[in-house]
Formats: structure tokens, sequence, C-alpha cells
């Protein structure tokens, strides 16, 4: 993959992404959206990648929307509008629904589409320095393709808040609210990130996709008939499957499964 505006690093059986416009704070244009959407759909299909981490070069892991971007798309008709937030939306939706897991390593500030792609990933890793906001009402706008993600993440109730009040975001407050799942001092955030990439790489990676298919089966879902019988459904077929029987296998014969890492 040949990106102008990504960096895709590999560290054992983790890819490192690199938003790398540290010249605008890593902020979304179109190239930018195009480029993540590719470099996630690409490294989700190989079978050697067992984890995705998301980071940014420079001071900002992501300020958001290119105010110039913004700009332009003002102008623009309503048609061309349309397709562009589409394509934006299925950006953090490629990245939500990813098999391999997913982490954004928020080193700064994480604005508007930063606090969305921070929200997207499966798991956030932040430093203390890292700052978070839905900034979107102070330019006249809304935080609407980043909304389901950044619900999903702070809930509802806090939602109502730092959507209209567009507050920055602290990396305590943010874990405090469950944006971010740790939060490291920043010489000791790429030593955090690699111990939860560890803990990652312990898991069957067919079992880690049902497990994250599993969560959006049955989150705000009624405990009814349907949804008992489709979780007994899933687990009856999981433990059919080859890496359980191996990992049931591994147990039992006290050694370790054929998915984790070998020795450095």
């Amino acid at each position: 993959m040949d990106f102008k505006t990504l960096k895709i690093e590999r560290r054992g059986a983790a890819a490192w992404v690199w938003m790398n416009r540290p010249e605008v704070h890593n902020a979304f244009d179109e190239t930018l959206i195009a480029e993540l959407t590719e470099a996630f759909t690409v490294l989700d299909a190989q079978e050697n990648v067992r984890a995705i981490v998301l980071a940014g070069e420079g001071k900002s892991f992501s300020a958001g929307a290119d105010l110039n971007w913004m700009q332009r798309l003002s102008a623009a008709p309503l048609e061309d509008n349309l397709a562009d937030a589409r394509r934006l939306a299925s950006l953090f939706r490629t990245i939500s629904t990813c098999a391999s897991p997913t982490l954004a390593r928020v080193h700064g500030a994480a604005l508007g589409g930063g606090m969305g792609l921070a929200s997207a990933c499966d798991i956030c890793v932040a430093s203390t320095k890292a700052k978070f906001a839905t900034s979107e009402v102070r330019l006249g706008i809304i935080p609407s393709a980043i909304g389901p993600y950044v619900v999903r993440a702070i809930g509802e109730r806090q939602a109502y808040r730092y959507f209209q009040t567009a507050e920055r975001i602290s990396a305590a407050e943010a874990h405090r609210i469950g944006l971010a799942h740790e939060v490291a001092e920043p010489e000791a955030l790429d030593a955090r990130v690699q111990q939860v990439v560890d803990a990652l790489l312990l898991g069957g990676p067919l079992a880690q996709a049902a497990a994250t298919d599993l969560i959006r089966a049955v989150a705000h879902r009624l405990v009814d008939d349907a949804l008992v019988e489709d979780t007994a459904r899933r687990i009856a077929t999981l433990r059919t499957t080859p890496e359980a029987r191996e990992g049931l296998a591994a147990f039992l014969g006290k050694r370790a499964p054929s998915w984790t890492p070998g020795p450095a």
C-alpha cells in the first residue's frame, strides 16, 4: 500500500497505522478519509495481522476536519456534500466493524472526527496529555457521522452535554466516562499500548471476531426467547470450530495455543 497521508508499520502481528499530516494536526480531507478506509479494509483482510493500532504523527492524534476541505464543501452542491458525507460515514463504519481488534493510541488532541476515530476503535489508550471534544457545534455543524460511535462510547447522557457544549474533555474525564480504557503518562504510552496488544494476541482470532459481533448483537436488546436462542447458537457453533478445539486442547495440555506469537 502506497499512501500520501499514512504510514504503515508492522510490529510483529500488529499493524500500526500512522496518520501523517502533522502540519495540519492530522486533520481529515478527502485523501486521508479514502486512505484510512483502504488501509483498514486491506489490513483487516490479512490473516497475519492480528491487531490494528491507529496513531497520529506530530502534536495531535487528529484535529478533525480540515477547515479548507470543509470550506470547499460548504460551497459545493448538496449532492456533492452527501457523497462526501457518505464516504466519511463509511470510514467510521469500516473501522468499527473490523474483525481484527482495533486500538486508538491517542497522544494529543482528538477533536471532532478525531474523537470519532478514537470511539470507532474497539479500545482507546490515551496519554495524560490527550484532549477530546465533539467541537462541531462551534462551527455551526453537528457530530453526525461520528455520532453512533461516540454515543456508544460515552453514553447518551454524556453526549447530550458534550455534543452541545463542545467542551474539551481531559484524559482523566475521558477515562471516567468510558471513552478511554486506559490513561498513561506520555513516556509510558507506547508500552501500555503494547501490553494491550500483547493481551489481544493471546486470544483466538475467530473468537475475537465472534465476540465483537456478539456485542453488536446483544447491546440494548431485550433478553427475550429470540436473543437467548441466538446466544445459544453462537456458542454451540463456535465450540465446533478447529480454533475452539485447539484452544481447549492447549489449555488441558498446559501449552500455548497455536495462534499465540512465538518467542521474540
